[in-house]
């Protein structure tokens, strides 16, 4: 989960899959009334500011158009990057009314706890009303005379939707169109933390009380064998591990399994809630202090000192036969979540090591 490492220098805003959409959507409608393709729309996003947006493709008849605007994330890392956001814009008898709906590739809601209807298509509030705004600015003479039915559509959204949460939460066949801001900020914790935010209204929604929180793939897919939750119970908060288990004693769970490597658990057990890489690394000083606990040798205790990363410690530990270490880091990775959590969800963790067998598994209620 963690983000790929970028250049220095100041990083490049984007723009999200709602403001294409909006976009889109305003092309079309113009294409409509001026009998003429656009290659650019200025879109108002939700604090009123202006974005002006490049569309890809546009074609109009006297009732219909089809507009096209590419994703640009800037230099923030997200799966729709790239792909081409379509509107079908068709004019129809339901005079003022403005309807707006998900064609292939925009994935549809099959759980509660999402803010959206079960069975509809999966355009978040805040896209919708900008889709809203942007029609009625510049529509009101064509609404005076008919409605306008708004499809969006994404070709290769339902490949891309693999590669996000949507399966897990419930929203299937497709992507979600996006967006508070209309704007994409590098590396957005904010929407790290309201994606934790929204699975974890999805457990709760769905009347479950257990999840599995990993800090990312791999150790989730270790944690699937052994625990066995619905899909929508497992959440990869990456570096975000105080974060999300506040959330979870929020919405009053009953129960969260942490799962990871050594590495993470490593910098969690040491008290450090936001894990990236970039926030220093592992504390050789903090695991000596555990070995020493478990009666390692100072030759050992060494090593662990001189060590690189916390693979290496888990290495020298295996090889030196430091019995108790990993149940150290359990212990006190499960003792740091209860504080974060305020001591209102009992917390199970687990150590895998790279091959997925359990190092440690510690419990405290």
């Amino acid at each position: 989960m963690d983000a790929p490492e970028k250049s220095k220098g100041k990083l490049r805003t984007g723009f999200t899959t709602g403001t294409c959409a909006t976009a889109a959507s305003k092309a079309g409608i113009l294409a409509i009334i001026n009998q003429q393709s656009l290659n650019n729309v200025d879109v108002i996003l939700p604090k009123r500011d202006k974005i002006n947006i490049q569309i890809n493709s546009c074609n109009f008849s006297k009732d219909n158009a089809q507009c096209s605007v590419i994703k640009d994330g800037g230099d923030d890392p997200d799966v729709t990057h790239g792909a081409e956001i379509f509107v079908d814009i068709s004019l129809t008898d339901k005079i003022g009314s403005i309807e707006i709906d998900g064609g292939k590739g925009v994935g549809r809601v099959t759980k509660p706890g999402l803010g959206l209807e079960i069975g509809t298509a999966a355009i978040n509030p805040t896209p919708k009303k900008m889709i809203l705004e942007n029609i009625q600015e510049v529509g009101e003479e064509v609404l005076g005379k008919n409605g306008i039915k708004i499809v969006v559509s994404v070709p290769t959204g339902e490949e891309l939707a693999k590669k996000t949460d949507n399966p897990r939460i419930g929203i299937l066949d497709g992507i979600s169109i996006l967006g508070t801001s209309g704007i994409v900020i590098p590396y957005s914790t904010a929407s790290f933390a309201a994606a934790i935010r929204q699975q974890i209204d999805v457990v709760s929604s769905m009347n479950d009380e257990e999840v599995v929180l990993t800090t990312g793939g791999r150790s989730e897919d270790f944690a699937r064998e052994i625990i066995k939750l619905p899909d929508h119970s497992f959440i990869q908060m990456g570096d975000f591990s105080g974060y999300t288990i506040q959330q979870c004693a929020k919405k009053s769970l009953k129960k969260a399994y942490v799962a990871g490597f050594i590495g993470k658990l490593a910098k969690m057990a040491a008290g450090v809630k936001q894990t990236h890489v970039k926030g220093g690394k592992v504390d050789m000083k903090f695991l000596s202090e555990l070995a020493k606990r478990c009666n390692a040798s100072s030759e050992t205790i060494r090593k662990i000192l001189g060590a690189n990363t916390a693979r290496n410690v888990q290495e020298i530990v295996i090889e030196d036969g430091v019995d108790g270490f990993f149940d150290e880091i359990t212990k006190e990775t499960c003792n740091q979540m209860r504080q974060h959590s305020e001591e209102k969800i009992p917390v199970e963790v687990i150590l895998f090591n790279f091959d997925g067998n359990i190092l440690s598994r510690y419990k405290k209620t």
